[in-house]
Parts: C-alpha cells; sequence; structure tokens
C-alpha cells in the first residue's frame, strides 16, 4: 500500500505543481497585458514589465491553488480507477481510506503553506507590485505606509506623519509637520486630528500645537489651515490594502481604527478571510477524493470541467458571502467562514460515507 500511496502523491504533487505555477503565470501575464495601455505612457523597459508579472504570481497563486488541489486530486484518482487500480487495490483487501490518509495530511500541510504564503508572501509581493505599478505609470512616489502610520512630504519638501490615515474619510489622526529650516529643525506643527476641505481643497487642522525650534515657544490653536499638502489623491494610492499586510499589522490597523472611533467592517471581513481561506485548501482535497472515489468520472477533460464546476460554485458563493459581508448584511466571521465550513461539511460527509 506504501508503494502504490508514494506513486499516487508523486502523480499528485507533479500535476500540482504544473497546474498551479502554469496557472498563476497565464494569470499574471493577462493581467499584464490588462494594464500594457496604463504603462505604455511611460515607456517601460521589457524587464520592468517581466518584473511586475512576476510579483503578481504568489497572489494569484494563492488564489488558485484551491482549484488546482481539487483538480488534481479528481484527476489522479479517476485515472486510477479507469485503469481498474483502484479495482485491484479493493480486490487485494485494501481499503479507500487508508489509501487517501496521506492526501488529507498533505492537504493540510497545503493549506498551512497557503496561510503562511498568504501572510508573509503575498503582502511583500503585493507591496511591491502597487510600487512598481505605480512607477509605470509614471506616479512619482510621494510617500510611504508602515504599520499603518503614513509618511508624506508637504509642497515644500518638509516630512509629515499621519499615524492613522482614513481613506474613505479623507480624514488623519495624529498629524506631525517637521517645518524645515536651510541647515535644522524650525518647527514642529502637531495635530490630532485634519481632515480634507474638498469646496477649498485645503487641509483644516484640529487641536494644533506649533512648538518653534529657534526660541522654544509653544502655541496652541484650536483650527489651522495648513495649504502646503497635497490633495489626499496624490497619496491614497500608497495606502496598503488588505493583501499588502499580515494579519498582526492589519489587526493592529483596524484596533487603530476603532480606537479613533472608525468601523470598517470590509476590514474586519478581510482579516477574517485571510484565516479561513487557506483552510478551503485542505476541503477541496477531501472533496476531490471523495467524489473520485464515488464513481467512475470519465476523461481527463471531463474531470477537469468538473473540478472547474464545483471550484466556480465556491468561488461564486464565496464572493458573494464576502460581498454581502462588506456591506454589513451579515457579520464578518460569517462572511468569511460560511462557505468554508459548508464546502468542508460536504467534503467530510462524502469522505466518511464513502463506499469501501
Amino acid at each position: 500500500m506504501k508503494i502504490v500511496q508514494r506513486l499516487y502523491l508523486s502523480d499528485f504533487f507533479r500535476l500540482l505543481v504544473l497546474l498551479s505555477l502554469g496557472l498563476s503565470l497565464i494569470v499574471s501575464l493577462i493581467d499584464l497585458i490588462g494594464r500594457i495601455d496604463e504603462f505604455l505612457p511611460s515607456k517601460p523597459s521589457l524587464g520592468s514589465l517581466i518584473l511586475y508579472a512576476a510579483y503578481t504570481i504568489p497572489k494569484f497563486f494563492l488564489y488558485l491553488l484551491p482549484m488546482s488541489m481539487l483538480i488534481c486530486s479528481l484527476f489522479t484518482f479517476s485515472q486510477a480507477a479507469r485503469r481498474k487500480e483502484i479495482t485491484a487495490i479493493k480486490a487485494a483487501g485494501g481499503r479507500m481510506r487508508t489509501l487517501f490518509r496521506p492526501f488529507i495530511i498533505a492537504g493540510v500541510v497545503l493549506s498551512i503553506t497557503a496561510f503562511l504564503i498568504g501572510e508573509f508572501i503575498v503582502p511583500d509581493f503585493s507591496t511591491r507590485s502597487a510600487r512598481l505599478r505605480n512607477t509605470l505609470e509614471g506616479k512619482g512616489r510621494k510617500s510611504s505606509f508602515f504599520d499603518g502610520a503614513l509618511w508624506i512630504k508637504d509642497k515644500n519638501g518638509n516630512p509629515v506623519k499621519i499615524e492613522l490615515y482614513v481613506p474613505e474619510k479623507k480624514s488623519a489622526q495624529m498629524v506631525t509637520i517637521f517645518i524645515q529650516g536651510k541647515d535644522f529643525l524650525k518647527s514642529i506643527i502637531t495635530a490630532q486630528k485634519a481632515a480634507w476641505n474638498e469646496k477649498t481643497e485645503i487641509w483644516t487642522l484640529e487641536d494644533v500645537i506649533v512648538r518653534d525650534m529657534e526660541t522654544g515657544k509653544t502655541e496652541k490653536k484650536e483650527q489651522m489651515d495648513y495649504r502646503q499638502m497635497d490633495s489626499p489623491d496624490v497619496f491614497s494610492s500608497e495606502i496598503r490594502t488588505s493583501d499588502e499586510m499580515g494579519i498582526m499589522e492589519l489587526h493592529r490597523y483596524i484596533e487603530r481604527l476603532k480606537s479613533s472611533g472608525f468601523h470598517n467592517v470590509k476590514l474586519l471581513v478581510d482579516l477574517n478571510a485571510k484565516v479561513s481561506f487557506p483552510l478551503i485548501n485542505a476541503f477541496m482535497t477531501v472533496l476531490g477524493i471523495s467524489l473520485s472515489g464515488r464513481a467512475r468520472l470519465g476523461g481527463g477533460l471531463f474531470t477537469a470541467g468538473l473540478g472547474l464546476g464545483v471550484s466556480l460554485l465556491y468561488w461564486f458563493g464565496y464572493t458573494f458571502a464576502l460581498s454581502i459581508g462588506y456591506a454589513g448584511i451579515i457579520p464578518p466571521f460569517i462572511a468569511a467562514w460560511s462557505v468554508p465550513f459548508i464546502f468542508g461539511a460536504l467534503a467530510v460527509y462524502l469522505f466518511v460515507t464513502m463506499p469501501e
């Protein structure tokens, strides 16, 4: 039995690598082609275009891995059934659940791997991709975003630190502006809040403290207009999306929003999805081997079509649940976990009731 398991595992992983990486590469190239009109005005080099496509591969690999695992598990055992190998194993006293046990373990390991990829690799590559995209689109980098804090430069080149920026509100919390002299720091302006006025196109600072570094004097103001900061549209592209943040960084950002009185439902849904989505890889593996163990599925095209159909059904259900979660119709936890739970329960049921 162990020799047969190793052979099937070898076939499974060989096909999985080819399918998942191949699809990821194709989708990344399609994404590049879709953006090429935006990149051409800046006359990018071939190397930068290839680099942009390479940066997007981990994200697409993570998204396509569940479908690849389902198709590979279906294909591996449907082909074995067509060659009468499953019948021979049963005739020799082999049990299907024993045969499939290494694949379940492999599914769990791959789920953990997908979680680690989503936590450490995808955020870094997504950030690099976003920065390179801005460069290719001819947008100069005027800001940087790290751990929820935004650093920008005003029109005079003075550094500005924004502890918390809320793009939806075009407002900021804990703003510090470092006014530079010729060879020294001239003054520091700190404000508890800052809001962008759409009519006047000016930032209004509230609860302001101005410290003169030359004289040491401090001046307090309730409000103060600051005309030297650019429009939020200039630096809003630097704000990291949930794809560009790991779980802990996203959690800290959400907590900072909460402490400032902002409740972002979308980020809460995305936080739960970062945990629930990798788990579906194990369920897809179990679902694939359970379906293949129940009936003779036919040729490779039929198997691929079945896997694609089930995967699309999952995607439609999952994205729909996330969408209504974003809208606040259902709680974030239910939005991110309901569809994986349904598919997981179905996979476990089919596996437990699979005929020997």
